[in-house]
C-alpha cells in the first residue's frame, strides 16, 4: 500500500466525516458500541467535540438528561476559557521578556530572546560612571572589551 503525499489524509477516514456521513455511519456503529457512555465514545471514534456527539446522538434518537448536556456546554466553556488564559499568560511572558531587554540580538529556535538585559546596562553604565569619576578628570579611554555590546 502506499503512502499518500496528502497531510490531510494521515487521520482516519471516520474522523473526517461530514455530520451526513457521521450519521449515516454511526447507525451500525452504535450498534456495535459496548462502552459506558455512548456520547463519550461517539466524540472519540467520530474525533468531534462532546457536544457536536450529543447532538448527533440525540439526532439519530438517543436521549440525554438535560443536566448532562449542561454540564458538557459548561465544561467546553470552561475549557475555551482556560485555552484563552494560557494563551493570554503566554503573550504576557514574551511581553515581560521582551521589556527585560535593552536590545535583542536574535531569538533561539525555541522563540526564547538572547541579547544584553537592562540590568546589565544599568550596571555596566554605573561601571563606566565610576571609572570616569575615579580618573582624576584624566582623559579617560574605554577598552573594547568595557563596552556593553
Amino acid at each position: 500500500m502506499a503512502k499518500s503525499k496528502n497531510k490531510s489524509n494521515s487521520s482516519p477516514r471516520r474522523k473526517r466525516y461530514n455530520r451526513n456521513a457521521r450519521l449515516q455511519n454511526a447507525k451500525k456503529w452504535a450498534e456495535q458500541y459496548n462502552g459506558k457512555n455512548i456520547a463519550k465514545g461517539y466524540s472519540n471514534w467520530f474525533g468531534v467535540d462532546l457536544l457536536c456527539a450529543v447532538t448527533e446522538l440525540e439526532i439519530l434518537g438517543y436521549k440525554f438528561k438535560q443536566s448532562y448536556k449542561e454540564h458538557v456546554k459548561q465544561s467546553l466553556v470552561a475549557m475555551q476559557k482556560q485555552k484563552e488564559r494560557k494563551r493570554y499568560e503566554k503573550e504576557q511572558e514574551q511581553n515581560y521578556e521582551a521589556e527585560n531587554f535593552y536590545f535583542i540580538a536574535g531569538y533561539t529556535s525555541n522563540g526564547v530572546p538572547f541579547g544584553i538585559t537592562t540590568e546589565k546596562i544599568e550596571i555596566e553604565s554605573v561601571d563606566i560612571a565610576r571609572k570616569w569619576i575615579n580618573h582624576d578628570k584624566k582623559p579617560f579611554f574605554m577598552d573594547d572589551e568595557d563596552l556593553p555590546f
